[in-house]
């Protein structure tokens, strides 16, 4: 049996991460994800905090048909006892991760395959394009409610004796 392995955090997860995780599982029998911890998490340089826990985010891989294994992974330098814990024949990485030192001494220890990313989709797009909605929406809110106090204004607005008065005209509706 070809046990494969891939890490990674998985927040928010979208087709691209499907698509990864397909693939990976296409290259073996036997597919075992390493599951980014929220405390190792914290402790990746500028990476913002996940959107949901690590346990929301076992429970959405362990729920994919592609995925047989989900275990935490707490720091960058457990990959080696991973592989030969875990019988790893081997590692599936994005290709965002091409030559990178956090990976390329695995091929000591096992095969090492990089997979390239499905254009058009990230997390960080994602974040990006809700946070833009999001300030959009806000907007419109806050448009809708100045437009409501003006309306509100013009109505209640004190009538000075030296303009005419006519009353407003029935609502209707």
């Amino acid at each position: 049996m070809r046990r494969v392995l891939t890490y990674g955090t998985y927040d928010l997860l979208h087709w691209g991460h499907i698509r990864l995780l397909q693939r990976a599982k296409d290259l073996g029998d036997y597919l075992i994800v390493a599951l980014s911890t929220d405390e190792f998490n914290e402790l990746k340089p500028g990476k913002k905090p996940s959107y949901h826990s690590y346990e929301v985010r076992k429970m959405m891989l362990e729920s994919i048909r592609f995925v047989d294994m989900v275990v935490p992974e707490t720091s960058w330098s457990q990959k080696v006892n991973d592989v030969h814990d875990l019988d790893i024949d081997m590692v599936v990485m994005g290709s965002d991760w091409e030559g990178s030192p956090r990976f390329e001494h695995l091929r000591d220890h096992c095969e090492l395959v990089y997979l390239p990313r499905t254009e058009g989709t990230s997390t960080s797009q994602i974040r990006r394009d809700l946070l833009f909605e999001a300030i959009q929406y806000k907007a419109e809110a806050e448009a809708e409610e100045q437009g409501h106090k003006r309306q509100e204004t013009a109505r209640f607005a004190p009538i000075r004796d030296d303009q005419p008065h006519f009353p407003p005209p029935p609502r209707r509706g």
